[in-house]
């Protein structure tokens, strides 16, 4: 007489893709960063991380489907995803109207650069906290949304030193700039309070 067994599928693992996502990130803030410090070959390797951050969503997202399991809820997966990679491609967005406006980066540009990095790093954190530890979880995702308040503040601050530029075009360009700045940042609050709602929904 034969004997069947019966098991559960493997469920393939969505937290982990979705850090791998957003390492893709982070590389590519790092190269965004060194951009707007002054080197302007990073602009490449940050087109290179932008491509390889949608091959890692859509491996996410196919994993998604196939997941028996997952240990967060499917449409928070897809959000903090879909937050990830908006963070990239208005980083390259960026770089690409740089260029266009003829108006390289500046210290105001490097330090909110700076600044979406270490948010980014603390998403990271609080996305490895999940499931685990929640109260780290959400301790790592108010850390990144201070710095992005630390951005908005260098935002309005330097929004004021644009006034006594007397150079319209410059004035209008690095306004442009600094607002694309605001709206990444935007994004990492976004991503942060994803992460903050996921674990309120475990509990």
């Amino acid at each position: 007489m034969s004997r069947h067994r019966w098991f559960l599928p493997e469920s393939p693992d969505v937290l982990g893709l979705l850090r791998a996502q957003l390492a893709v990130t982070i590389e590519g803030l790092d190269a965004f960063a060194a951009w707007a410090g002054g080197d302007r070959s990073a602009a490449e390797s940050l087109l290179d991380a932008e491509r390889r951050g949608d091959i890692s969503k859509r491996a996410l997202l196919g994993a998604l489907r196939a997941a028996f399991v997952t240990p967060l809820e499917p449409e928070d997966v897809f959000a903090l995803s879909r937050g990830i990679d908006w963070i990239l491609n208005y980083a390259r967005d960026l770089v690409a109207e740089a260029e266009v406006l003829a108006c390289p980066p500046d210290a105001a540009i490097a330090e909110m650069a700076m600044l979406l990095g270490e948010a980014a790093r603390a998403i990271d954190l609080a996305l490895a906290h999940l499931g685990t530890d929640d109260d780290a979880a959400t301790d790592a995702a108010d850390a990144a949304i201070r710095a992005e308040r630390m951005l908005e503040r260098s935002y309005y601050r330097n929004m004021g030193v644009l006034l006594g530029v007397q150079d319209r075009h410059e004035r209008i360009a690095r306004r442009e700039l600094y607002r694309r700045c605001l709206r990444i940042g935007e994004v990492v609050i976004d991503v942060a309070e994803r992460v903050v709602y996921a674990v309120v929904r475990q509990i």
